[in-house]
């Protein structure tokens, strides 16, 4: 009986070993991706001269899920699955989004916890409560708090002058909108919703954290200007990820593309300047 127990133990504890290998080589992966990317191409039209700030923040990053492997943060990552990572990613690139806009709008300290929280958490507390989901996603959850603390406290230590900033908040925001709309879907799919309302969930779980943002930091929203494929990008990598689920695809996998489409188009948009037509 005991070496019985002992035997599915060690099953269990090499099955969540493998499940965090997993977990982390993916956020490496994703992060490597969109590095080699930042480094190939060259946004003439936004100006972009030195690479260093977005690449320190992603090594940062990166670095915080690689430890994943040690003891350090085995409570939360034992019982995380790969949506579950990739909310808490899309959560601290957001807070280092709403941080940074906290910095080009000289707030103080408190004020960029604000509008991190605001950025970060905004979109998918509205989702939790259309859909029902009580109590919302970062009640109770201190490794949430913990995220936008970091962020605010990261952002505090770079010392670099706001139109490098503005560059930054750029890039960490549209691959935020992709690690969200792919996490707001599975969410959503999970409480029950239907694929063309998941679809409407994950647009609003990618977008309305910077409306809210915005709104507080009295700025016309992303969302609603003219010329920016904001919540346009977030409706076509969702529409994919919805069909790519009706065939045989690893879920991952298909997570991965749905990010990349909605953070490509993004970016894409607006070196080339592309705009939805006025009504």
């Amino acid at each position: 009986m005991y070496n019985v127990e002992f035997t599915m133990n060690n099953f269990e504890f090499s099955t969540i070993r493998n499940q965090q290998s997993q977990i982390s080589n993916s956020i490496a992966s994703l992060l490597c991706v969109f590095n080699i990317q930042y480094s190939i191409f060259n946004f003439q039209q936004l100006e972009i001269s030195n690479h260093n700030s977005i690449a320190s923040l992603l090594c940062v990053f990166n670095f915080l899920f690689n430890i994943s492997k040690q003891k350090t943060i085995s409570h939360y990552l034992h019982i995380m699955s790969i949506v579950e990572v990739l909310s808490y990613t899309g959560t601290f690139i957001f807070a280092l989004t709403g941080a940074l806009k906290a910095r080009t709008h000289q707030m103080d300290i408190f004020g960029a916890v604000v509008l991190a929280f605001a950025t970060a958490y905004g979109g998918g507390t509205i989702r939790d409560l259309l859909i029902g989901v009580r109590p919302v996603n970062w009640v109770n959850d201190y490794l949430a708090l913990g995220l936008v603390l970091v962020a605010v406290v990261i952002v505090f230590l770079f010392n670099t002058n706001i139109k490098e900033f503005k560059k930054t908040i750029f890039f960490t925001d549209a691959i935020g909108i992709g690690l969200f709309t792919a996490t707001g879907i599975e969410i959503s799919v999970a409480a029950g919703l239907n694929d063309g309302y998941a679809i409407i969930m994950g647009v609003i779980s990618a977008t309305f954290g910077g409306l809210i943002s915005d709104i507080i930091s009295n700025k016309v929203p992303d969302l609603l200007k003219r010329g920016e494929l904001y919540a346009t990008a977030c409706l076509l990598g969702a529409i994919v990820y919805i069909l790519l689920q009706k065939i045989p695809i690893d879920k991952s996998i298909n997570l991965f593309i749905c990010v990349m489409i909605v953070a490509g188009l993004r970016i894409f948009s607006k070196w080339k300047r592309l705009k939805l037509p006025e009504i």
